[in-house]
């Protein structure tokens, strides 16, 4: 034995010969896997000088059957020394016939964008598997919790058409098509969230995980061209875009800020317009410090450079250059993050709806920016 208590080489081929040995006149294989190429070749040595013309039918046996391919290998190389010393041995039985089934895999997919509170619909359309045909696989992800919805099931071309139109009619937000790896890539990147956070996606996407276990998820800037720094300066005018009216700081996240913020606007001191900037800007900055951490300045990086790509693929190439600039400077963690135009116009966002809250005018429920289905959710699949 050696120190650590496993079998030393030699009592590890003495075990695995005498297994040999057991079944050479059995009907079943020895489970010899898990020996190691080198203990069963020794092995297989020993068993061919003790039993010589007799191990022929094991040996060729093991050739031709054995589950596990460094077995047949081995016992390969032992049938050939065998054959050289002049021992007939039968041939290996041939390897049974597969059964071939056409694996599922994804044809076509398609992106909504992202809204305020990180939360974007794909749908991704398999084909193949058991039956064929095609199988419409409808999601809602984000990027803070995960899967929040599926659903979908078979589909036929024609109703995945007419469900196509209908969606591009009813969506407020910008519906493209995606590669279909790339759409993979961003459940199973969803996936990931809940394996980090001990949670669980929907019970519905127990039947689908399979299809996305193994996707990659996209690299950040994946068919993007550099961003122009000079850009960057122009972020703010990104909040303007229709589709990005409900992006701004979670007002959950900043009561005291917002109440700080009405209190200094309510105050009957007199004080001059600099010094109601500065502690109107000092407000901003504390919003901004408690908000923008590393990871939520990646998030907020993520979500610029998704919507990046969306506004490329539906021909906006001036908003989709600005959205990846402020991205990349999003991204670089050395860059001052409340020098970024956008972020302050996120910051300053987040106060005024806060404070509308503060005040009784919105609940707090309605303009949450926590994880929750994005509009134009999942529709159901159906033939």
């Amino acid at each position: 034995m050696s120190p650590t208590g496993a079998p030393a080489p030699a009592d590890a081929e003495a075990v695995c010969l005498a297994l040999l040995e057991a079944h050479l006149t059995a009907a079943g294989l020895p489970d010899v896997a898990g020996q190691g190429e080198a203990v069963l070749d020794g092995a297989l040595r020993a068993l061919v000088k003790r039993r010589g013309a007799e191990a022929a039918a094991l040996v060729s046996r093991l050739a031709g059957e054995a589950p596990d391919k460094a077995v047949r290998k081995v016992a390969r190389r032992a049938l050939y020394r065998l054959t050289q010393a002049g021992v007939a041995a039968p041939p290996p039985a041939a390897a049974p016939a597969a059964v071939v089934v056409k694996r599922e895999r994804a044809v076509r997919a398609w992106l909504s964008g992202i809204d305020g509170s990180g939360s974007r619909a794909a749908w991704i359309v398999f084909e193949g598997g058991v039956g064929g045909g095609l199988r419409l696989c409808s999601l809602i992800v984000n990027d803070e919790a995960g899967i929040l919805e599926t659903a979908g099931g078979p589909i036929s071309r024609k109703r995945l058409e007419a469900e196509l139109a209908s969606l591009r009619e009813g969506q407020k937000l910008p519906w493209v098509e995606s590669p279909p790896e790339r759409a993979r890539g961003l459940v199973a990147e969803a996936l990931a969230i809940h394996e980090r956070a001990g949670t669980l996606p929907p019970p519905e996407f127990s039947r689908w995980r399979a299809l996305f276990e193994s996707a990659a998820p996209p690299e950040d800037r994946e068919g993007q061209a550099p961003a122009e720094p000079g850009l960057a300066g122009r972020s703010a005018e990104l909040l303007e875009l229709p589709e990005l009216m409900g992006w701004f700081v979670d007002p959950a996240a900043i009561p005291e800020d917002a109440m700080a913020r009405l209190e200094m606007q309510d105050s009957r001191l007199i004080v001059s317009d600099q010094i109601k900037a500065e502690r109107a800007a000092a407000i901003v900055d504390g919003v901004i410090a408690k908000v923008f951490t590393l990871d939520a300045r990646r998030r907020w990086a993520r979500r610029l450079h998704e919507m990046a790509l969306v506004f490329e693929a539906t021909g906006r190439a001036e908003p989709a250059g600005i959205a990846a600039a402020a991205a990349a400077a999003l991204a670089d963690q050395t860059r001052p993050v409340e020098r970024l135009p956008l972020v302050r116009a996120l910051a300053m966002r987040g106060l005024e709806v806060a404070g509308e809250v503060a005040l009784g005018r919105a609940r707090l429920a309605d303009v949450s920016r926590g994880p929750r289905p994005a509009r134009g959710g999942p529709a159901t699949a159906r033939s």
